[in-house]
C-alpha cells in the first residue's frame, strides 16, 4: 500500500515527500525506490553519491521498522525533507512499535548476519536519533549532507 502525501501552495516552499509502506520486504524495497525517484525530482540522478547515500540510509532505517518495529495490520512510514539552504536532506522511517532503537550504533561490526544497519546509517549520516511518535510508535530519523555527496 502507497500514499503519497503532496505539499500544498500553504506549506513550506522546501522539498517534501512522504507516504506509507505495507510493514514486509517488499515494502521496505519499495520504500528505497521510491526515495531513489524522489531524489531525482530533486536533481540528485539515481547513480549520484547524494541518491544512493539516502538510497541505503532509507533501505537500513526501512528494513528495520519491518524487522523490529512492524505491527501486524500497520504500515510504516517514510517521509523525506530536502533542506536546500543546508544541503541536507532528512530521512524518517515512523513505526507502529514502542521498542526503542539502541540509544548508539555499535562501535564495531558484529559478528552474524545482522547488527549492523545502524553503523552504516551512522556511518553515512551527519546525525540520526529517534523521537516518540503520537499516540504509538516512534521516528527514526537521520540526516544525510548532500554536500559531502556532491564533491
Amino acid at each position: 500500500m502507497l500514499t503519497e502525501t503532496v505539499t500544498s501552495e500553504k506549506e513550506p516552499k522546501e522539498p517534501r515527500w512522504s507516504a506509507q509502506f505495507a510493514s514486509s520486504a517488499q515494502g521496505a524495497r519499495h520504500a528505497r525506490h521510491q526515495a531513489v525517484r524522489c531524489l531525482a525530482e530533486w536533481g540528485f540522478p539515481a547513480a549520484s553519491d547524494a541518491s544512493c547515500t539516502v538510497a541505503l540510509v532509507v533501505a537500513e532505517l526501512a528494513a528495520n521498522a519491518v524487522r523490529h518495529g512492524r505491527v501486524p495490520g500497520r504500515t510504516f512510514g517514510l517521509r523525506l525533507d530536502f533542506d536546500t539552504a543546508a544541503d541536507l536532506v532528512r530521512v524518517e522511517v515512523a513505526d507502529a512499535a514502542a521498542k526503542r532503537p539502541p540509544a548508539a550504533a555499535p562501535s564495531s561490526f558484529p559478528d552474524g548476519e545482522s547488527g549492523r544497519g545502524l553503523l552504516l546509517v551512522d556511518a553515512l549520516a551527519l546525525r540520526w536519533g529517534w523521537m516518540p511518535r503520537q499516540p504509538v510508535g516512534k521516528t527514526v530519523w537521520a540526516e544525510v549532507s548532500v554536500t559531502a555527496c556532491r564533491q
